[in-house]
C-alpha cells in the first residue's frame, strides 16, 4: 500500500514519523513523508521518499523574542502578548503549509497518517481513504487517568477528561483555514464534525496510533479500543554511519561519559546554561559529552574530560553513555529508555514536565530539574543520583526494546487496507 505521512515542526516532531516511514518501507510498502523542507536529511540516507513542504511556523522560532517566550511557556504579561502574536502570525504561515500538503496528496495514497496538529483528515476524506492520527504525546485522546500533560496546573481527578478540551479549542484556530481549503481546493462540502480528527466522516471513531509506551504511563489506562499505544518509533543511524575518529577516541579513553544535551531548546541564555553544565560536570567528577544541538549550548571554559559534539545518532550514542541529561522531549526520552540508561530530565515547556515526572515515577530518573531553576550544584547532585539508577533503567530498557513500536504500528496500518 502507499502511505502518505504528514507532519510538521522541528526535528523531534519529524524524526519518529521518519522511523515509521522506514518501518513501512522495510515491510514492503511505499511511504511518502511530507515534512518541512529543512528535515529532508532525516529521510534521504534511508531511501525514504520525502516531499518537502514550507517551513511554516518554524520560521518564527528563529526570532529571539518569540523563542524566549516559547521556552518560558509564555510566562507573564509579555509572554501572553507574544502568544497572541504567534497565533495571529501562525495562520498565514500554516495556510501555506497545508496548501503544500494538499499538493502532495494530489499524487494519491491508500492511507493518510498524520500528526494530530495537521488537519490532514480532510485530505484523506478528499481521497476517499482512511485517516490515521498518529500522536507522539498523550495530549490528544481524552483519558480519566491523568490530566492533559499540556496543562501546567493540577486539577481534581474528576476534571482529567475535560482537560483535553483545551487542545481541541487550540486546533480550532485553524478551522477557518481548513474550511477554505475544503471549499476552494478540495471541493468538499461542509459537514458537522468536520474538524474532529478523532472521527471518520461517517461519525465513527478513527483508528489512532500513539507512538510512545504504556510502560511509562500511569496505571489504570482507559483508552478506547480504537486507540493503539504501540511503543516509541525510532529512526536508526543512517546506513554506514560511523563516529568521527575524535569521538571514538574519547569514548575509548576512559569511563563511560554522561551525555548532556537539550535538543532544539537550550534556553534563552545558552551561555548561562553552558556555565551551569560545565560547573556541574566539574562538581560531579564525571566525563561528559556535551551536545550543542540546534539550540546551541555555549561553553567558553570547557572542563577536562569533556567532548563537544554537534550531534550523533541516539541509538548509537546513548548505549555508550553512563546517563542521559536532556530536556524531556518525547523522542529523546524514548531513545534514553531504549538505551537502558538512567536519566536527568530538565524540562522547559509543553509536554516535557510530564515526561520528566513519568521518568521519575518509573525509577529511571531523580525528580525533575526544571531549566529555569537549574544550577551547577543542583545538576551535579542529580547526575550523582541518576548513576545509582542504572539497574532500574536497564530493566525498563529491555521492555521498551521488546515493544518494537514502529513494527507494531505497521501491523495496525496493514489491517486497515
Amino acid at each position: 500500500m502507499k502511505v502518505l505521512i504528514l507532519t510538521h515542526g522541528t526535528r523531534g516532531d519529524v524524526q519518529p514519523y521518519a522511523g515509521l516511514a522506514l518501518a513501512l518501507r522495510r515491510a514492503g510498502h511505499e511511504a511518502v513523508l511530507a515534512a518541512p523542507a529543512a528535515m529532508a536529511g532525516l529521510a534521504d540516507p534511508h531511501g525514504i521518499t520525502f516531499a518537502p513542504v514550507d517551513d511554516g511556523t518554524n520560521k518564527l522560532i528563529d526570532e529571539p523574542r518569540i523563542r524566549e517566550a516559547i521556552e518560558s511557556n509564555y510566562r507573564g504579561l509579555r509572554g501572553k502578548k507574544v502568544a497572541l502574536e504567534v497565533m495571529r502570525r501562525s495562520k498565514p504561515l500554516m495556510a501555506k503549509v497545508f496548501d503544500d500538503m494538499a499538493g502532495v496528496a494530489e499524487a494519491g495514497a491508500d492511507l493518510v497518517v498524520h500528526a494530530p496538529g495537521i488537519p490532514a483528515h480532510h485530505f484523506a476524506e478528499w481521497l476517499g481513504v482512511p485517516a490515521v492520527p498518529a500522536a507522539l504525546q498523550p495530549v490528544w485522546v481524552p483519558t480519566g487517568t491523568f490530566r492533559n500533560p499540556m496543562l501546567p496546573v493540577p486539577l481534581p481527578k474528576a476534571l482529567n477528561r475535560a482537560s483535553y478540551l483545551a487542545i481541541k479549542l487550540m486546533l480550532r484556530s485553524f478551522g477557518g483555514i481548513a474550511d477554505r481549503l475544503r471549499a476552494e481546493r478540495l471541493r468538499l462540502p461542509r459537514r458537522r464534525g468536520r474538524h474532529d480528527f478523532l472521527r471518520r466522516p461517517d461519525g465513527g471513531p478513527a483508528t489512532v496510533l500513539q507512538g510512545f509506551s504504556t510502560h511509562v504511563l500511569p496505571d489504570g489506562l482507559d483508552y478506547p479500543r480504537w486507540v493503539h499505544t504501540t511503543g516509541f518509533w525510532f529512526l536508526p543511524a543512517p546506513p554506514g554511519w560511523t563516529p568521527s575518529a575524535e569521538l571514538a577516541a574519547f569514548l575509548a579513553a576512559g569511563d563511560r561519559p554522561v551525555y548532556i544535551g537539550f535538543g532544539s531548546m537550550a534556553g534563552n541564555d545558552p551561555a548561562r546554561v553552558g556555565r551551569v553544565v560545565a560547573g556541574a560536570v566539574r562538581r560531579a567528577g564525571v566525563r561528559a559529552v556535551l551536545a550543542t544541538g540546534w539550540g546551541g549550548l555555549r561553553v567558553d571554559d570547557l572542563p577536562d574530560g569533556v567532548f563537544l559534539l554537534d550531534q550523533a545518532p541516539h541509538d548509537w550514542l546513548f548505549p555508550r553513555m553512563a546517563a542521559i541529561v536532556h530536556h524531556g522531549g518525547s523522542g529523546t526520552t524514548g531513545a534514553a529508555l531504549a538505551a537502558g540508561r538512567p536519566q536527568v530530565v530538565c524540562p522547559f515547556v509543553a509536554d516535557q514536565p510530564f515526561w520528566a515526572t513519568r521518568m521519575h515515577a518509573a525509577g529511571v530518573a531523580p525528580p525533575p530539574r526544571p531549566q529555569r531553576r537549574l544550577t551547577a550544584e543542583v545538576l551535579a547532585a542529580a547526575i550523582g543520583q541518576a548513576l545509582d539508577l542504572e539497574e532500574n533503567a536497564g530493566r525498563l530498557g529491555h521492555l521498551i526494546q521488546a515493544e518494537d513500536g514502529a513494527r507494531r504500528a505497521v501491523k495496525i496500518l496493514e489491517s486497515l487496507s
